[in-house]
């Protein structure tokens, strides 16, 4: 895809560069000018992971291949249109550039066109086999259903417990397009045998991946069949790391014995580059989050007093990196008292929430006083959202591993709070977990943009809770 999509991009400005009159297209322009095309592939390739186009899953349907390519593509043209300086020059006015660059655009939908056509069908897609028909194998065959259905076709599980062989297992649910309607459909799959006839089956089905989903520590026997497999060149997937590969969470609930798959053990956090590049990346959002909100503060003060007169700030103790108290700072957006010294989940549609800290809480506002907690180094600009002590303490006791969240700082914008908003229960509390988790062990400078941009958009499209 990404082949397809830079072949069109500059073919087809080059191409339409051809039939402008202010330029007489050669190569040697073409060389003379590199920034024109480092600039426009620079813009693509940034904004076309962002809204992830080459997500492999949204590209393998029309219904969201197209409209995450014409997203990034008008956005990069929009940036590139106006952008001085670097962009050729075409005088009077710069009108020109947009239709120009409109060429490339109709190219990349065609070849995401040929994608879907040739390279997304049933016959590219891995033949996976899961070994293992318990809850793991039966909760990875539902995130295969969910998240990977044009990338693999489970052939079925494979089981040594008789009374499951032969057995349909697994019920997914499965989107389904039937011209111009969607409907959802109960999946299965069959157990086709034992370990002892692992071999057979993978030489009968085709198979070239395993999904291993067994929970228990395996026997020399079994070892000794997964190693043929590996000499025949079959794909061997833990199930954690499947899953975590389509889901982007850990599955703390389907790792029976397997704890460090939960642990981050060497995550990024224990490194002390990581630390340094990481407070350089809080200070400057954070600063500059402040500069922003200073001259909007008179107007957010006034707002939330008229509306519920009070305190404009909002402060609560919550639990930091090391299990460290500290003070959280919020915009106001409840009523006055509206816990009275009880920690209450917040949840949907709560009549507690004002008229001008609904609104706030759509657009993320209320958080802005975070970017002193943040300046202080209490807290990050993204990492999994801080919870009250207490609640900490209740959570902890009902779900593993959920400590572990404590390793790192707190953050204003989180991989959890995109992915699942905020929490209300104990049951969305150990969803989050699973991001949050899944955060820790792949945190990196790219996945912070890449947070931070979703949560912006959340913020100007009203996407809070």
């Amino acid at each position: 895809m990404i082949l397809l999509d830079l072949v069109a991009l500059n073919g087809g400005f080059l191409f339409s560069l051809y039939f402008r009159p202010d330029y007489e297209l050669t190569w040697q322009l073409a060389a003379n000018h590199p920034e024109w095309f480092i600039f426009l592939n620079g813009l693509w390739l940034v904004l076309g992971s962002l809204l992830q186009v080459y997500d492999l899953e949204r590209a393998g349907y029309p219904e969201t291949a197209y409209q995450h390519v014409v997203a990034a593509g008008l956005g990069a043209l929009l940036i590139y249109n106006f952008t001085p300086y670097i962009p050729p020059y075409l005088p009077p006015s710069r009108a020109p550039l947009f239709v120009t660059l409109l060429a490339p655009l109709l190219l990349m939908v065609f070849g995401r066109t040929i994608y879907l056509g040739l390279l997304s069908g049933p016959a590219f897609r891995r033949r996976a086999l899961i070994l293992g028909a318990g809850w793991a194998g039966q909760a990875v065959y539902r995130a295969l259903q969910e998240h990977g259905k044009t990338l693999y076709q489970v052939i079925g599980f494979i089981d040594d417990d008789p009374l499951k062989q032969g057995k349909r297992v697994g019920e997914a649910a499965v989107q389904e397009s039937t011209g111009e309607e969607k409907k959802t459909k109960s999946s299965f799959s069959k157990v086709l045998g034992g370990s002892d006839q692992l071999l057979e089956i993978i030489e009968g089905e085709s198979i070239n991946t395993l999904v291993l989903a067994v929970t228990h520590d395996i026997s020399g026997e079994l070892y000794q069949i997964l190693t043929r497999c590996l000499q025949k060149e079959i794909e061997i997937l833990p199930m954690p790391v499947l899953y975590e590969q389509l889901t982007g969470k850990v599955p703390v609930q389907h790792i029976g014995d397997h704890w460090s798959v939960a642990m981050p053990l060497d995550h990024p956090g224990t490194q002390l580059l990581w630390h340094a590049v990481k407070r350089l990346f809080d200070l400057f959002w954070a600063s500059l989050g402040l500069l922003v909100l200073i001259p909007l503060f008179p107007f957010l003060a006034l707002a939330i007093y008229l509306d519920s007169p009070g305190p404009i700030f909002y402060r609560q103790k919550r639990l930091g990196r090391n299990e460290e108290h500290y003070w959280v700072y919020k915009f106001r957006s409840m009523i006055p008292d509206a816990e009275q010294g009880e920690a209450v989940w917040a949840r949907e549609n709560d009549p507690r929430v004002t008229r001008v800290g609904r609104l706030l809480r759509r657009t993320h506002v209320d958080e802005f006083p975070q970017f002193i907690n943040i300046l202080k180094g209490e807290m990050s600009v993204v990492g999994p959202r801080p919870e009250r002590p207490e609640l900490v303490e209740e959570l902890a006791e009902e779900i593993p591993f959920y400590r572990v969240r404590l390793a790192v700082k707190p953050g204003m914008a989180g991989w959890g709070l995109i992915h699942h908003g905020y929490g209300a229960s104990v049951e969305d509390a150990l969803e989050k977990l699973q991001y949050d988790l899944y955060y820790i062990k792949h945190q990196s400078l790219w996945l912070d943009v890449y947070i931070l941009s979703r949560t912006f958009w959340d913020t100007i499209t009203f996407g809070g809770r």
